[in-house]
C-alpha cells in the first residue's frame, strides 16, 4: 500500500465501546453521566474540605488535594466526549481536539503517578525519620514538589504529542476507544516512522509508570519492615491506619495497569471490547473510589466531615 507524506484526515471518529448494541446506548450514557457527576462531586468535596479546613493544611492532605485535582481533571477531559457519543451520537472529534485530549490524558496520568510517588515518600519519611519529618516534609516543600511534577510533566508531554503529530494521517480515522490516547491515534498513522514513534512513546510510558512504582514498592515494603520491628501494638496500628488509604489508592491505580501490560507482554490476547472496558475501568474507577477512601479511611477528614454534618443538623 502506498502512503502519502501529507495528512489528509481532518477529524477522527470515536467509537466508544465497539461491540455495544444500540439499544444500550441510552443506559450507558446515563451511567457515564452519573459516573462523571460522582467524580466531579466527590473530588470537589475533598478539594473544598482540604482548602477551607485549616486543621487539614498538612503535607499528607496537600498530596490528597493534588490527587483530587488530577482525578477531577481527568474526568472532565475524557467523559464529556464519550457521553456525547452515546447521548447525541456525536462521534466526530476534530484533529486538533483529539490531539489536545491525548496530551491531557497522558499528562494527567503521569502526574498522578508522580504524586503517588510523593505520597509514598511522605509516609516513608514519617515512619523511618519521625524526628526529622516536620523539618523535611513541610507544606511548602510538598507543594513545590507537586507543582514541579505538574509543570515538568506538562512540558515533557509536549514532545510526545508533537512526535505523534509528525506522522502523516491519510487513510484511517476510526478510534476504537472511548477517548483519544497515543496508542489508538498513532496506530492510524501512515508512513515508515509509525513503529519508531510508538516505541519512543512506550519507553516514555514505562518510565512514567515503572520508575515511580519501583520506589513506591520499596517505600511501603520498608514501612512494613518498620512496623514488624515495633514493640507496641498501638504504634503498629497507628502506622498501618495512616498508610492504609495511601496503599489502597496506589493499588487502585497500578494493579489494573500492571495487569494490562503483563498480559500483553506474556502473550495473552485481549479482545477490543475487553481492552476498552478495562482501560475505562482503571482510568475512571479510582477517581470515583478515591474520595470514598479519603472520607472513610482517613481519620482527620472523617472527623471534619462528621463535625460539619452534626453542626449542620444542630443549626
Amino acid at each position: 500500500m502506498m502512503y502519502t507524506n501529507v495528512t489528509t484526515i481532518t477529524f477522527f471518529v470515536i467509537t466508544g465501546f465497539p461491540g455495544l448494541p444500540p439499544k444500550y446506548y441510552a443506559l450507558v450514557s446515563v451511567l457515564l453521566f452519573l459516573l462523571f457527576l460522582a467524580i466531579v462531586g466527590g473530588n470537589a468535596l475533598i478539594i473544598g474540605v482540604i482548602t477551607y479546613e485549616r486543621t487539614l493544611h498538612k503535607p499528607s492532605y496537600i498530596i490528597f488535594f493534588y490527587l483530587a485535582m488530577t482525578d477531577i481533571s481527568f474526568g472532565i477531559v475524557t467523559l464529556p466526549k464519550v457521553i456525547a457519543v452515546y447521548w447525541w451520537n456525536d462521534v466526530m472529534s476534530s484533529f486538533g481536539a483529539c490531539f489536545a485530549q491525548m496530551y491531557f490524558v497522558h499528562s494527567l496520568g503521569a502526574i498522578h503517578s508522580l504524586i503517588l510517588l510523593i505520597m509514598a515518600l511522605d509516609r516513608f519519611a514519617a515512619v523511618w525519620f519521625p524526628l526529622r519529618y516536620p523539618v523535611v516534609m513541610t507544606n511548602k516543600m510538598v507543594s513545590i514538589a507537586c507543582n514541579l511534577c505538574v509543570g515538568l510533566t506538562f512540558i515533557r508531554m509536549v514532545g510526545i504529542v508533537l512526535h505523534a503529530l509528525s506522522l502523516p494521517y491519510c487513510n484511517q480515522n476510526v478510534i476504537t476507544q472511548c477517548y483519544c490516547d497515543h496508542l489508538s491515534v498513532t496506530q492510524l498513522g501512515c508512513g515508515e516512522n509509525v513503529v519508531y514513534v510508538k516505541t519512543v512513546a512506550l519507553g516514555n510510558a514505562l518510565v512514567s509508570l515503572l520508575a515511580p512504582l519501583s520506589f513506591i514498592v520499596f517505600s511501603y515494603s520498608s514501612i512494613f519492615v518498620a512496623v514488624l520491628k515495633m514493640s507496641h501494638t498501638n504504634r503498629r496500628y497507628k502506622v498501618l491506619s495512616t498508610c492504609t488509604p495511601q496503599i489502597l489508592i496506589t493499588c487502585l491505580y497500578y494493579v489494573p495497569r500492571c495487569f494490562v501490560y503483563l498480559s500483553h507482554n506474556l502473550g495473552f490476547s485481549l479482545g477490543t471490547d475487553t481492552r476498552v472496558v478495562i482501560t475505562m475501568m482503571y482510568s475512571l474507577i479510582p477517581a470515583v473510589v478515591n474520595p470514598v477512601i479519603y472520607c472513610f479511611k482517613t481519620k482527620d477528614i472523617k472527623e471534619v466531615l462528621m463535625k460539619r454534618f452534626k453542626n449542620g443538623r444542630l443549626n
